[in-house]
């Protein structure tokens, strides 16, 4: 799924890009409040990380228009302010969690793994449609015990549509949870991954089904 964080210190977004994109995520970055508040109402985020020492709006602001507009995306907030007044604020204005600089990269990982879950109604880590199982605290998938070879975009993939099996994902909608604005992306790139990880789901697997100017549905098996 994709990811917004909102930064200015370059060496730390820096570095939670990197982490993010190894642990599969497709991320974004970006250091004004202003941008990010226009890129997350036009991409669609999983979760937006924030920083709420921004050089032009505060990320109090960034978080209160976010809300103002209706959007439920999970936001966790990360700040070096240790005063309770500044965690009560922002859990007041919609934050869904808080985290103080500095942290443990595993615990930071795993707060995002929580509230992806948490965003998408999921309570567990653990995917299942039919033989195919899907762990995402592991980044791990199986089909009837067959182990998967899934690469990182493969993986992306399929979180995309087992997490909406039996609905249809748009086209669009599931490249731009793969893919980060800054990414050059093929015009066939999403058909290209779609055919692979259909592929590696054979013969057991839940069929990945084209549906013709709309998208791609993974087949609930009966």
């Amino acid at each position: 799924m994709r990811i917004l964080i909102v930064e200015d210190d370059a060496a730390l977004a820096r570095g939670l890009v990197g982490s993010l994109k190894l642990a599969g995520y497709a991320v974004d970055h970006e250091a004004s409040g202003e941008e990010a508040v226009r890129s997350e109402q036009s991409e669609p985020y999983g979760l937006v990380i924030l920083d709420l020492g921004l050089p032009d709006l505060s990320g109090f602001e960034v978080l209160s228009r976010i809300r103002r507009r209706g959007s439920t995306v999970p936001v966790m907030i990360l700040t070096a302010r240790e005063a309770v007044a500044d965690r009560v604020k922002g859990l007041d204005l919609g934050a869904d969690d808080y985290l103080l600089k500095p942290f443990e990269p595993a615990e930071f990982e795993a707060r995002v793994r929580a509230l992806m879950r948490r965003g998408q109604g999921l309570p567990t880590p653990e995917l299942i449609c039919g033989g195919l199982r899907y762990d995402r605290s592991t980044a791990s998938a199986s089909v009837n015990g067959r182990a998967l070879d899934l690469r990182k975009r493969e993986l992306a993939v399929l979180e995309g549509l087992i997490t909406r099996a039996g609905k249809v994902v748009p086209k669009d909608r599931l490249s731009g949870e793969v893919f980060g604005f800054d990414e050059p992306v093929a015009p066939n790139a999403i058909e290209l991954y779609v055919a692979r990880l259909r592929k590696k789901l054979e013969p057991d697997g839940p069929q990945i089904r084209t549906i013709r100017g709309l998208g791609y549905l993974m087949d609930i098996p009966g």
